[in-house]
């Protein structure tokens, strides 16, 4: 099945990457385009999904605000993250079907994603019974929260690589008190991969295991018409 998928240049606003999600959810449920995931990484901010409580944000409005981190209610499923420079989330608008019509097929493929991506750097990664995400011995390393309407999905997926973890250290990662958060530099030290070849990684698994010939876009790049109007708001 034909996908397109669009690579970010540089980090943006957490609202900025909803507004394009939003736009092009909106095109992908009226079937003016295939399916679309975006790779990109965020400016600092902490966000809290629909089970996400105040109790696990460790600072006050004021003192992210001092940190330069915004802080943000999403419409997504799951607890309370950190998201980052150095840090990939992968976001796929997609008409689920198949395996992946339930929540649960498309949460599993979202893990396996990042199990094997994990494994293109020798790292032997893991699921948890009752909890989301992608789990190595050094912590978690993946985190997961999406959201369905009219089943196209939206948010998903983000992926720690060389990120300053101690945004983390300001809130209770995902509601899980005492767990740690991992991320490939503080797994591999100095042979951490840069975070291009990672991207990659993320997008040639999330083609083989959502069955998706993914056609490759930069946004720096040409791309088609409608699709450069949905990102861009041109």
């Amino acid at each position: 099945m034909k996908a397109w998928s669009v690579s970010f240049n540089q980090p943006v606003s957490y609202q900025d990457g909803l507004d394009i999600q939003r736009r092009i959810l909106k095109a992908r449920q009226e079937d003016r385009i295939p399916d679309t995931v975006l790779l990109l990484q965020h400016q600092p901010v902490v966000t809290l999904g629909n089970r996400g409580r105040d109790n696990y944000l460790l600072k006050t409005k004021e003192e992210y605000t001092a940190m330069g981190i915004d802080l943000f209610r999403a419409e997504r499923g799951g607890d309370v993250t950190f998201h980052g420079p150095g840090q990939w989330v992968i976001y796929p608008i997609m008409h689920l079907g198949g395996s992946e019509a339930g929540s649960h097929g498309y949460l599993f493929n979202l893990e396996e994603i990042a199990l094997r991506t994990l494994a293109d750097y020798g790292i032997e990664g893991f699921r948890r019974e009752c909890k989301s995400g992608a789990w190595t011995d050094a912590g978690k390393i993946a985190a997961i929260g999406f959201r369905l309407k009219k089943w196209v999905s939206f948010h998903g997926m983000s992926f720690n690589v060389s990120n300053d973890l101690t945004g983390f250290g300001t809130i209770v990662p995902c509601g899980l008190e005492g767990e740690p958060v991992a991320s490939l530099k503080t797994i591999l030290a100095d042979a951490c991969p840069a975070m291009e070849p990672v991207g990659d990684s993320l997008l040639n698994h999330f083609s083989k295991v959502c069955k998706r010939d993914l056609e490759r876009f930069d946004l720096a790049g040409e791309m088609p018409a409608e699709l450069a109007e949905l990102i861009r708001d041109e």
